[in-house]
Formats: C-alpha cells, sequence, structure tokens
C-alpha cells in the first residue's frame, strides 16, 4: 500500500511539473496561444532561445526567430517575443547580432519584426500597437532593408 501511495505521489508530481510551461521570461512575455501550442520540451527550448537572446547570443536570436510555432496567432506572438528582445536590447545591439544572417533570416526576421509591432502589446496598455517596423525601429528597418535589397 505504501508503495502504491508513492508510486502515484511521483507520478502526479511528473505530471504537475511537466504541464508548468513558462509564460514569461525575465519579463519577456509570452502570450497564450503560443504557449498552449508547446509541449514542455518545446517550451523549455523556446525559453532557452529567449534567455540566451537576451544575453546576445546570435544563435540563439536566429534560431528564435525560425522557432516553429504551428502557425497562425502564435506566429504573431511569436513576433511580440522577437519585439520585445528589440526593445530591450536596442536597435544598435540588435544589429550587431545579426550582422552575419543570410537573406532569408533577415527576411523572416523583418516578418516576426512586422506581426509583433501591429499585433503585440509593447506599451502594455492592453491593446494591440498598430505600430510599423519603419517608424518604430528606423535604424534596424533601414539596415534590414539594405541588405536584402539585392
Amino acid at each position: 500500500m505504501k508503495n502504491i501511495i508513492l508510486n502515484s505521489i511521483l507520478f502526479l508530481s511528473s505530471i504537475i511539473f511537466i504541464s508548468c510551461k513558462t509564460d514569461n521570461v525575465e519579463g519577456i512575455i509570452l502570450e497564450n496561444t503560443l504557449v498552449v501550442h508547446q509541449d514542455y520540451s518545446k517550451n523549455r527550448k523556446m525559453v532557452s532561445f529567449i534567455k540566451s537572446s537576451l544575453n546576445k547570443d546570435s544563435e540563439a536570436f536566429k534560431q528564435l526567430i525560425h522557432f516553429p510555432t504551428g502557425g497562425g496567432e502564435s506566429s504573431y506572438n511569436l513576433g511580440y517575443v522577437i519585439t520585445q528582445i528589440i526593445y530591450r536590447l536596442s536597435e544598435d545591439e540588435i544589429i550587431r547580432i545579426i550582422k552575419n544572417y543570410n537573406l532569408r533570416d533577415l527576411k523572416n526576421l523583418e516578418g516576426m519584426i512586422g506581426v509583433g509591432l501591429e499585433y503585440g502589446d509593447n506599451d502594455y496598455d492592453g491593446r494591440m500597437d498598430e505600430t510599423y517596423f519603419k517608424n518604430e525601429f528606423p535604424k534596424l528597418s533601414k539596415y534590414i532593408n539594405e541588405k536584402t535589397k539585392n
């Protein structure tokens, strides 16, 4: 009987642990639809990429902008994560981080920033911002535009 109770407690504890996904990483908000469509492992991977990106890791930021979301609203929410990181680090720092990115990476980043600014709540007022890349991040917009013209 004691073993059954102990095994039950261990089983329930592991279920609770596995189901505890993160929706906030050092102040970077992961909207509900993004979190709901991830299993625990995928959530941990995204958390790791976000933390490393905040530490100015170029490869982690690249992995984050290509992170599989399943599409739809989750993609917009990933864009929101990206824009929060840009605000936190600054345009100049992001330009330094992406300096060796290829055309595909830059185009993907451009799209993520666009939807993150339009649909995200980067000013935390409870409403979508509906702002535009070229207005909000002019240096970064110019940099990506120049690199992707060719």
